[in-house]
């Protein structure tokens, strides 16, 4: 593989202009489609086969008028005061007025009035779903009951039809600007920084518009683009700067900036496939899990991974060649000590022929190397901190509830938000978790008489409010039945109340009521979708967790030829996991320091955070094992003692795998700062679980247990070293077949050593033609 990125490497540096026509013609055409072909994206969290999604799926067959998106608009008298039916009816005739609204209910008829009298709920009916409901529908929407005034009722509008669609605001910004800040600090180069951030920006781009571009014929969930623009930023960046590092060191050794490049791409170009393909499969793992929503989130941001990777490969090896040695610190640049330096060609023969001078080093040990032997010397007890101190973290983990998010973890001041509240205060929290009971048959008597009973049942339910007279179709064979639970949507109580009620109505349609044989009942709504989706999301969680860590220990013992080192990983993985979960929960479901990240109503967990960290941190704590562990597997295999290539594998690589660490907690981080929930405890968490595997697992963690394993930590039982294939991520056969120079070539010997250099871009050419 090295060998092939070499050769990659050195032809996209030398074409670089036509790699670079290339990939602004792709992004042309990518923006062409994604602007014509681009398809609305969903807010559907469902799961065919479950109850719910039966149930509704039978609504929309035999009660079309009832399956559409529905709306609530919550109406207050003044305190103290109380609501008559004269303040309440031009609110109803204006939301019976709406575009694609097929009723509004009178609240006084359908009794939904507060017992003081204050407050009332008009139900409004859509005739579409939520998705299919225009912008101009929803405008007119909010604007029911603007003609109270001041002086008249408080009215507040709600319900699925606002679920406002998650969108990508400036607070994303923040993030990159402080990845840009880390770029300069680490390169100490302008340039290098941004041709780094450039050659992310144009990988995100690509992306970004491949996935609208498809997303006419496949239906995305809208946090899949989110998602998908989160981890693309983080890698994109991350990739780059890895490579680009490299190729900094190949030209202070004294390289020219073509072989440089090969070289970069060679070596550090490999770690960064595996590094991808590793987040490329356990992101489109996701898949097994059998949940539509999440596989297409696991796709979406798989794919823009992929292209993050070849852009890294491609395009930014041509973007080198453009920017020459101005890639270095001014101070490292060849002629240097001239009064022109900013002028310098970096392709110039001029610089190759002084390289030797100006790009001498003087050998200086760099807090990475301090840091590995302070690390190695006390083993034991960072160790013992950094184990006990990540399981103390893990705890609340234990208490982790799942649910999909309500109107009540929407912003404060929004719209739903208001409405949610205002229905909490004048009806209690069950009026905002309603369920609905849908029962059908082949005849109206069949199911009258199950509806009846189910009524009847549910109405003796524990923690249950009340239940609304059925509401039948025009033929008589399907029915409604509005549930309103005591507690809320997703509070514990509502959970359970979910489950008695599917137990005490299985046996309706058995025989066991009279009248009421083949018929079927089923609980769904709102609420009990994201039960269900919460359930199925928490059983499989389990399975792709053990998928995941099964799947890396194979992936490392690939790489490391080593059985410790990939089991070491493995566990280093549960235990940034687990530390990951327990913060997360501590903060947003438990409520400790919610105030500081704007969290104004502590809650469960989104039921597929859990999974999805487990998918992405798997990837991203790979990249930082491989990072490290490859330079002190490379430093062991040529000769140096166990410790020693410890040592050398922190000191090579502690600064990069902070700078990268920094970077994609900055990415990530500045996803907090959006009001929606679910991407908010995306953000916090992936950066809390960067933050937590980079500077915990992998730089405290890895090299203490490197140190105590010594030489054990590379052994491999002889029959399985000779079945696995030589990855050889670091470049081994490369290293061999191209020898090092040692210096650089003078003026005299110029012209044969560009006929090498032109033979090996010709060889290159060819390879990847």
């Amino acid at each position: 593989m090295a060998s092939l990125l070499y050769r990659l490497g050195r032809f996209s540096f030398r074409r670089r202009k036509r790699v670079v026509a290339v990939w602004l013609l792709l992004l042309v055409l990518l923006g062409g489609a994604a602007a014509t072909l681009m398809g609305p994206t969903s807010d559907k969290f469902t799961i065919p086969g479950t109850e719910s999604q039966r149930a509704l799926d039978s609504l929309k067959e035999q009660f079309p008028q009832a399956s559409g998106t529905t709306g609530t608009i919550v109406i207050a008298a003044p305190e103290g005061g109380k609501l008559d039916r004269a303040a309440v009816a031009p609110v109803v005739r204006d939301a019976a007025a709406v575009p694609g609204v097929v009723g509004a209910v009178d609240p006084f008829q359908a009794g939904t009035v507060s017992k003081d009298g204050r407050y009332a709920l008009v139900q409004v009916q859509f005739d579409a779903p939520k998705d299919e409901v225009t912008d101009a529908q929803r405008s007119a929407y909010e604007k029911v009951g603007a003609s109270q005034g001041e002086d008249g009722p408080r009215v507040e509008h709600g319900g699925e039809v606002l679920s406002a669609e998650v969108e990508v605001g400036s607070t994303e910004a923040i993030g990159v600007l402080i990845a840009a800040g880390v770029l300069v600090v680490t390169f100490g180069s302008m340039v290098a920084a941004g041709m780094t951030l450039l050659n992310a920006l144009v990988g995100v781009a690509a992306g970004m518009a491949g996935l609208f571009a498809v997303s006419s014929v496949v239906e995305l969930t809208s946090t899949a683009p989110i998602l998908a623009l989160m981890l693309g930023l983080a890698v994109g960046i991350d990739y780059s700067l890895f490579i680009t590092s490299r190729h900094r060191q190949y030209l202070t050794e004294g390289m020219d900036a073509e072989e440089a490049a090969g070289r970069a791409v060679g070596t550090a170009g490999s770690a960064v496939v595996f590094a991808g393909a590793t987040v490329v499969i356990a992101l489109a793992g996701l898949t097994v899990v059998s949940i539509p929503f999440l596989s297409v989130m696991g796709l979406a941001a798989a794919g823009t991974v992929a292209v993050a990777v070849l852009v890294a490969l491609t395009l930014l090896p041509a973007l080198l060649g453009f920017a020459g040695h101005r890639v270095l610190p001014r101070k490292q640049r060849p002629g240097h000590s001239s009064a022109d330096t900013d002028t310098d060609t970096d392709t110039d023969a001029d610089a190759d022929a002084h390289a030797a001078v100006d790009l001498a080093k003087e050998p200086r040990e760099g807090f990475g190397f301090r840091w590995g032997r302070t690390v190695t010397r006390f083993r034991v007890p960072v160790l013992l901190v950094g184990i006990l101190g990540l399981g103390v973290l893990a705890l609340p983990a234990a208490d982790m509830r799942l649910a999909l998010p309500d109107a009540g973890t929407a912003a404060a001041g929004s719209a739903t938000r208001e409405a949610y509240d205002l229905t909490s205060e004048g009806f209690g929290p069950g009026f905002n978790g309603r369920l609905i009971a849908v029962v059908s048959s082949d005849d109206a008597a069949t199911t009258a008489a199950a509806a009846k009973e189910a009524a009847a049942r549910i109405r003796d339910t524990k923690d249950v409010l009340t239940v609304a007279p059925p509401l039948m179709n025009k033929q008589g064979t399907t029915a409604l039945l509005t549930v309103i639970p005591k507690a809320g949507p997703t509070d514990e109580a509502t959970e359970k109340v979910v489950h008695t009620v599917r137990d005490r109505l299985a046996d309706i349609g058995d025989g066991n009521v009279a009248g009421a044989q083949g018929a079927t009942v089923g609980l769904s709504g709102t609420t009990a979708v994201g039960i269900d989706v919460s359930e199925k999301v928490a059983d499989a969680m389990l399975v792709y967790l053990l998928l995941v860590v099964g799947l890396s220990i194979l992936l490392l013992m690939l790489v490391f030829r080593s059985f410790l080192v990939p089991v070491k990983a493995a566990l280093g993985f549960l235990l940034t996991i687990g530390a990951t979960f327990g913060i997360t929960v501590a903060i947003f479901q438990q409520g400790h320091f919610a105030d500081l990240l704007g969290i104004d109503v502590p809650g469960p967990l989104v039921s597929f955070l859990p999974i999805l960290l487990i998918g992405i941190l798997f990837g991203l704590a790979m990249d930082y094992e491989v990072f490290l562990v490859s330079r002190m597997r490379e430093d062991f295999v040529h000769g140096a003692g166990a410790q020693e290539a410890t040592v050398s594998g922190m000191g090579h690589n502690a600064r990069v795998v902070t700078a990268a660490a920094l970077i994609m907690t900055a990415v990530f981080g500045g996803f907090i700062f959006m009001p929606d929930p679910i991407i908010k405890s995306m953000g916090f968490a992936l950066a809390v679980g960067v933050l937590v595997d980079a500077f915990i697992v992998r730089m405290a963690l890895v090299p203490a247990v490197m140190s105590l394993l010594g030489r054990a930590a590379w052994w491999l039982p002889r029959p399985v070293d000779r079945v696995l294939p030589n990855l050889d991520i670091e470049g081994e056969s490369l290293q061999r077949k191209l020898v090092p120079e040692q210096g650089r070539r003078t003026a005299d010997a110029s012209g044969s050593e560009d006929e090498r250099e032109s033979a090996l871009a010709k060889e290159g050419e060819d390879a990847v033609v």
